[in-house]
């Protein structure tokens, strides 16, 4: 069996820590702010950037480079390795698109060397946990092929919700319109937010207030855990740089599920670029989206 490689993309949000001991190979996804670009070995600190967009800065967004995938792969090839790709949801970012074009001509030149890319459907920590999945198996000794198939056959079940704090922000991706956007903030309606079976971001219903929000997707996901729930389960939950709130969210992760398995991280600036300051998502497993 050829040893292979997992490589992803920098929106799968898992601990840097994480990365480094399991030797992920990190592609990354662009940002602008006040005029400056960030990713590739230029990183702006999380709590830099969502000071930032709370004084008013409106980042943009970039999709990884399809020179720098096709660098990555590479040398994974010459090394030879294969690669197992854990790419970001391709119904919110063309990221996925160019890593499947950028696999496709690197296997045409290096003919021994297979790179399968897996589109998770998913955001941030659930994209991770899918990860963390696949690190789980190659460590059992399981082949590519046997890792990227279980993936397959059960993505569906990695799950995300979320709320925001700030509708505006929602409002800028086109998700929101202006007057609900208004509304909403006169009358503190918070949004929750889910990832579907296409990989799309979609209003599941609203809460009336911060607390409440928070407490409705802990709600949810004790709805949709289903046999997951068993057997001391891992449970994300991922922040646009508000921890506080976040511990308060793995509490009452803590109350409703027999776990103490709780991982907490920032949202990279990639994805908060779009949901904010504030915003907060939970990532389970369970039975349905």
């Amino acid at each position: 069996m050829r040893e292979y490689a997992i490589t992803t993309d920098s929106n799968s949000d898992l601990p840097l820590e994480y990365i480094e001991q399991n030797k992920i190979g990190i592609i990354s996804h662009y940002y602008n702010i006040d005029g400056e670009d960030y990713g590739e070995g230029n990183l702006l600190p999380a709590n830099e950037f969502y000071d930032r967009m709370r004084n008013g800065s409106m980042p943009t967004t970039m999709a990884s480079n399809p020179a720098v995938i096709r660098d990555v792969f590479t040398e994974y090839a010459k090394e030879g390795k294969d690669v197992l790709h854990i790419s970001f949801s391709s119904a919110l970012s063309c990221g996925c698109s160019n890593v499947m074009d950028g696999a496709r001509e690197i296997c045409e030149e290096f003919q021994d060397c297979t790179i399968k890319v897996i589109d998770t459907l998913n955001v941030s920590l659930g994209q991770g946990m899918v990860i963390m999945k696949a690190v789980e198996m190659r460590k059992a000794g399981k082949s590519l092929e046997e890792t990227a198939a279980w993936i397959e056959a059960n993505k569906m079940d990695f799950c995300c919700q979320f709320t925001v704090d700030d509708l505006f922000h929602l409002y800028r991706g086109g998700r929101v319109s202006k007057a609900a956007a208004v509304v909403g903030t006169i009358l503190s309606i918070k949004p929750i937010l889910y990832v579907d079976d296409n990989g799309a971001l979609l209003a599941l219903e609203k809460a009336h207030g911060r607390k409440k929000s928070l407490a409705k997707i802990v709600d949810n996901m004790t709805d949709r855990m289903g046999k997951y729930r068993e057997g001391n389960p891992l449970v994300c939950i991922a922040h646009g740089d508000v921890l506080e709130e976040a511990n308060y969210v793995a509490e009452l992760v803590k109350a409703k599920v027999p776990t103490d398995k709780v991982i907490i991280n920032t949202v990279s600036p990639s994805i908060g670029a779009h949901s904010g300051p504030g915003a907060i998502g939970i990532l389970f497993m369970g039975e349905k989206r």
